[in-house]
């Protein structure tokens, strides 16, 4: 419990929160102070809660041109709104325009959509300006200055604790990567619930692909514009070893039917296993640890020991195996063994690192860095490819800006209080998505109901002005620290935060929380009933398109792949990139799944098949991954013909998909001939070696390095290709059916 409160008084959340309220609370005090009026500072306040919503992870230029946008943004709005708010001609259409225009600019990404959420919830509160002792100008102007104040501490706090942004990302990354391992050991073994397991797994890896991109947008672009310091360099490796934990665990492919088959009789084989991830999940956790400064590093024995037993394991299990049924079984076991000793010796790497034991001539920087950053595209003719009503971007301006007008009448016509409280609750709730709204919109009645409960509590309680500030304050900075990690809690302090502050404005707190839920319910009704009802964007009618770029990627990756095996090597930048772009492109398909998941069932079309495409995609990135993986880390042999014959028929499965994905028709067809012969000879081969290898051990002839080469190349490699056009085959056959 204390540890747990230690190292949420540390993170970036809570470290945010506290800034937001220390850039509010100070211009307050020192206006009512010095100047003996509180609406200049109360203005200035406004402006740093603007200016917070653009300060997210990622690097100093990116925050500093995210946060100066916001700037002019709200001065712009808030100039405007205020000097036509009372008249009602004027109002509405520069309302529908401002709210579109604003919401549109979402279609630059994610830091340009929390540069629109300013925008639109200063929109919203220019309708609450009600002051008569300054100026609508002197107010939009104190409001940007409030901004320039937050950007001026968020920058300062960066220059002075470079590290607390960074550790919290690595931390974050370590506890979910460790939680995957986790998640794929306990698939191993528990066969009720692997369905369950596997969902959850597919929205951890959409986590930590988030994760991945904000990494690399810190870690690389800070190389660019500060030099390569040997702690850039030690944040570049330890990060490296990280993604590498994280791709050997998507490669290593596991056929779990075959598992389950194989060792029904001998289920403690695969047991041990499952030890051993866990450990390694454990290992991830302390590593989280010693970064916050919670433990020290320690690296024990655990590993031995476990490895032995599973050695003991496989050596028992050839013995009382006949060797013929035995062998498959034994090189299934073998290179799962081998597996998990690359996974250990990677986080031995990371304890070296973090120990320094690693000298500076030693960290090489990672080639062509600058290339594994996702450049965001500001280019203008983005704005016109998106003005349609296919585009979801622009499906959800038109639906905000309608839901928005609806609600600004229903406000202006039965004579609200607090009016605005309606357009505020609809601008935090509505998303493109018709999922994250309704979770928006349930996790916020809920908050403010239970925000308001306590609020009457305390009321009833006490009327002292210093116990409601002091409340304020502590509300203000854990409702934000919450918002992101548990919006329910967050909207329950914020609705706290909002009471008191009116609390000493306005003498009659109860009607004033009666209001607050009035307006809450109203506002998350309209958007919830907006998302359904104007231009809902469906995700079974828009994940074809997810599907699309996932295949695209493994179509890439796979060229990437078997150019490699021709030319050995070092794996190029090109490959790397190409995997990179794959991972990404499935963990985008997974989370469009999720959204499906969430949506009506008369909406959900197809779900049934479409899960069996998105399980089929995840295992394709698996296998080709883990065929990769073999081919850039052991040495193979010349390339037989038989696998450029399986590559030939798997780009022309995946191109085959992505043509019947695009109403096309594929020219791509290819005889089955050829495949049967390859398959033939394949398994030819193998056998060839195998009886070789058997008539060896009878004559009590140690295995060669040649010889174990070629038994784990020709039934790895075979079997990856074979499983490959197998799951392509399967693309083919199930996206005919949608």
């Amino acid at each position: 419990m204390v540890k747990n409160l230690i190292r949420y008084f540390k993170s970036i959340h809570f470290i945010k929160a506290f800034l937001v309220a220390f850039a509010m609370a100070i211009p307050v005090l020192v206006s009512i102070y010095f100047f003996d009026n509180f609406e200049i500072g109360f203005s200035i306040a406004l402006g740093a809660i603007f200016a917070a919503p653009s300060d997210i992870a990622g690097s100093l230029k990116h925050k500093f041109y995210g946060i100066l946008a916001s700037i002019i943004l709200v001065f712009a709005i808030t100039l405007l709104i205020g000097y036509f708010s009372n008249y009602l001609f004027v109002i509405f259409p520069l309302l529908i325009i401002l709210v579109f225009s604003v919401s549109y600019i979402s279609v630059f990404g994610f830091r340009a959509s929390l540069v629109s959420l300013a925008g639109l919830l200063s929109l919203v509160l220019a309708f609450a300006y009600q002051s008569t002792e300054i100026s609508i100008f002197e107010h939009s102007l104190f409001i940007a200055l409030g901004g320039i104040w937050y950007l001026f501490l968020t920058i300062l706090t960066q220059l002075i604790f470079p590290q607390v942004q960074t550790d919290y990302l690595f931390v974050e990354l370590l506890k979910k990567t460790a939680e995957f391992i986790k998640f794929r050991g306990r698939i191993l073994v528990e066969r009720d619930d692997r369905g369950a397991l596997l969902e959850h797994n597919f929205k951890l890896q959409t986590e930590l692909n988030e994760l991945h991109e904000t990494i690399r947008e810190v870690i690389l672009e800070k190389r660019s514009s500060s030099g390569f310091s040997n702690r850039t360099r030690r944040q570049q490796l330890i990060f490296s070893k990280i993604m590498e934990i994280y791709e050997l665990a998507i490669s290593n492919t596991v056929d779990y039917e075959k598992i389950d088959v194989l060792f029904k009789e001998h289920p403690e084989k695969i047991d041990e296993f499952k030890v051993l991830i866990f450990e390694i999940s454990k290992r991830l956790n302390h590593i989280s640890k010693v970064i916050l400064k919670e433990e020290k590093l320690i690296f024990n024995n655990n590993f031995k020991v476990i490895l032995k037993k599973i050695q003991n394991h496989i050596q028992i299990y050839k013995v009382n195996t006949d060797l013929s049924k035995s062998r498959e079984g034994v090189i299934l076991l073998i290179n799962f063994k081998t597996y998990q000793e690359k996974q250990i010796r990677n986080l031995v790497d990371i304890a070296r690192i973090l120990n320094k034991y690693s000298k500076n001539n030693k960290i090489r920087e990672i080639k062509d860095a600058q290339q594994f950053i996702t450049a965001q595209d500001y280019d203008f003719k983005k704005l016109k490819e998106n003005f349609s009503l296919k585009a979801p971007i622009f499906r959800h301006s038109l639906r905000l800006t309608v839901t928005m007008l609806i609600g600004f009448i229903i406000g202006f016509a039965i004579e609200m209080q607090q009016s605005y409280w309606i357009l505020l609750t609809i601008v935090v709730i509505m998303r493109p998505s018709y999922s994250l709204t309704k979770e928006r919109s349930k996790h916020r009645v809920i908050g403010t109901l239970i925000g308001a409960a306590v609020g009457v509590g305390i009321v009833f309680l006490t009327q002292n002005p210093v116990v409601y500030v002091l409340i304020a304050a502590l509300s203000l900075i854990i409702g934000f620290s919450l918002v992101k990690q548990n919006y329910r809690n967050g909207a329950a302090f914020i609705t706290l935060y909002v009471i008191f502050m009116y609390a000493l404005i306005h003498p009659d707190i109860l009607t004033v929380i009666q209001f607050r839920v009035f307006d809450t319910l109203i506002g998350a009704s309209l958007a919830y009933v907006g998302n359904y009802f104007f231009w809902p964007a469906w995700e079974s009618k828009n994940i074809k398109e997810f599907f699309i770029h996932s295949i695209e990627g493994f179509l890439e990756l796979l060229k990437q792949i078997d150019l490699l095996y021709h030319q050995k090597g070092e794996a190029s930048t090109e490959l790397k990139l190409a995997r990179k772009e794959a991972f990404l492109q499935v963990g985008n398909l997974n989370a469009a799944y999720q959204r499906l998941a969430q949506e009506p069932k008369s909406k959900q079309e197809n779900i049934g098949i479409i899960y069996e495409l998105i399980t089929i995609c995840n295992t394709y990135l698996s296998s080709l991954s883990s065929l990769g993986m073999f081919i850039r880390t052991n040495e193979t042999g010349d390339v037989p013909d038989e696998f450029e014959v399986f590559v030939k028929h798997i780009v022309s499965n995946l191109e085959k998909t992505i043509s019947i994905l695009n109403n096309t028709e594929s020219k791509n067809s290819l005889a089955n001939e050829n495949l049967e012969v390859a398959t033939k000879n394949y398994e030819e081969y193998f056998y060839k070696i195998s009886i070789q290898r058997t008539k060896e051990i009878e004559k009590g002839i140690p295995v060669s390095n040649d010889m174990r080469v070629q038994l784990r190349e020709t039934q790895l490699v075979f079997e990856q290709v074979r499983w490959l056009f197998n799951l392509s085959e399967n693309l083919v056959k199930n996206v005919k059916k949608i």
